[in-house]
């Protein structure tokens, strides 16, 4: 028996009030201010040799790097959301080890590592994950889940605002690049 009228008409009533862009996965985040996180309140810092640069897909993203390895491409994002925005450090921590299972379905618990170091005047939170990788952000729906996945990621205190870097990826691919990654952070720089 097919369905009737009025159930297909809620279901795309329901489709258009998720994609919109005041509620669930269909959020808008709106872009950063104009001059926000560019000369003296911006952050730089040198990427790893190997990693090729690509052009940010979104506004919130002030770079975008592939990242090629034995397990597959991975990627290296780094995301600018502005003044007052992206959520303080150990939400964000939170939300990304919610993107982690364990293979038997379970949190991630102690395959969550952070540790907080000082980058010149810049506090950093770096965090590694391993685990089956759901994706998923805010309201989102999740991804297909990828197994053994891993999440390079750190959270640089900005002069205006936070700043966060996530190499993620087939582990077999991040796993070889950990110190490259933390020489990256370690190369962080307040702009002039």
């Amino acid at each position: 028996m097919g369905w009737s009228w009025i159930a297909l008409a809620r279901v795309a009533l329901t489709a258009v009030v998720l994609a919109s862009p005041l509620t669930g996965w269909g959020q808008s985040v709106p872009a950063p201010p104009p001059g926000s996180g560019a000369g003296g309140q911006g952050l730089t810092w040198t990427a790893p040799e190997g990693w090729t640069a690509q052009t940010p897909s979104s506004s919130m993203r002030r770079a975008q790097y592939r990242i090629a390895g034995p397990g597959g491409p991975a990627e290296c994002v780094v995301f600018y959301f502005g003044p007052g925005q992206g959520g303080d450090a150990q939400s964000n921590v939170s939300r990304w080890a919610g993107q982690f299972r364990r293979p038997d379905g379970k949190p991630v618990g102690d395959a969550l590592k952070t540790r907080e170091v000082t980058v010149g005047s810049t506090r950093v939170v770096l965090v590694e994950l391993t685990g089956t990788y759901t994706g998923g952000m805010g309201g989102a729906p999740t991804g297909p889940e990828r197994p053994d996945y891993m999440l390079l990621g750190a959270i640089a205190a900005g002069p205006d605002a936070k700043w966060f870097f996530r190499a993620t990826g087939p582990r077999t691919t991040i796993e070889p690049q950990r110190a490259a990654f933390e020489r990256m952070i370690r190369s962080i720089k307040r702009g002039t």
